[in-house]
């Protein structure tokens, strides 16, 4: 028993030191992010974005080390949400689009943090063949999170909630939410590209870089 805590110890303090990007690493292939298959079927017209992942692979690095390439795309186009007047939206509203697909709340600081980066990557990429979709999950005084973007100085991303959190839940159900914030990269089809779970610059040349190859029709 003794020689198995030991292990047991041994193995925590190893996790602990191959850093955040191993453990997220490590938490894609539980969740069946990346090489495995996940819950569900991959989608056939989905395939396009899995060349994509695969091309986009060698921009992983820096800020967004941790972005987690898929090898099985899930078709995303029927996540829902609402727009700042109520109205029922889905990613396939934003069809033709490249989408930066981003679940926050105003409870989770790390959200709070990389959310002006979010506005500058919007301001300075968004629009035309590209969006920033960020979307708030609060369950209680959804106001908070408008109050919130006019703390902050939002001035380029468009205001998206689900009050209901399934949007999240429905992700997580497909093995693509772990926690928060998690932030997808979407094709113009409505398929996942990528994942990246916690925090990154997104306004970072890395970032863009990243974003800029997925868009890339050329290669």
């Amino acid at each position: 028993m003794t020689t198995h805590k030991a292990g047991v110890s041994r193995l925590v303090k190893v996790a602990l030191a191959a850093g955040a990007v191993g453990i997220v690493a490590g938490l894609a292939a539980v969740y069946g992010i990346g090489g495995m298959s996940g819950n569900g079927s991959a989608n056939p017209q989905c395939a396009a974005a899995e060349a994509i992942a695969e091309r986009i692979t060698p921009y992983r690095t820096g800020d967004v080390a941790g972005f987690i390439p898929t090898s099985q795309s899930r078709f995303l186009a029927d996540l829902a949400f609402t727009d700042a007047d109520g109205k029922p939206m889905t990613v396939a509203d934003f069809g033709g689009k490249t989408v930066l697909l981003n679940l926050w709340a105003t409870w989770c600081a790390p959200c709070r943090k990389e959310m002006p980066t979010l506005d500058t990557l919007q301001k300075e990429m968004g629009g035309g063949d590209f969006d920033v979709v960020a979307v708030n999950i609060d369950r209680r005084n959804p106001e908070r999170a408008r109050q919130f973007y006019e703390q902050i100085g939002v001035e380029s991303l468009d205001f998206y909630a689900d009050p209901s959190s399934q949007i999240f839940e429905e992700l997580k159900k497909r093995g693509r939410a772990i926690g928060m914030p998690t932030t997808l990269l979407v094709d113009k089809k409505g398929c996942e590209i990528g994942v990246l779970h916690g925090i990154a610059e997104w306004d970072s040349p890395d970032a863009k870089a990243l974003i800029a190859a997925a868009m890339d029709e050329t290669k």
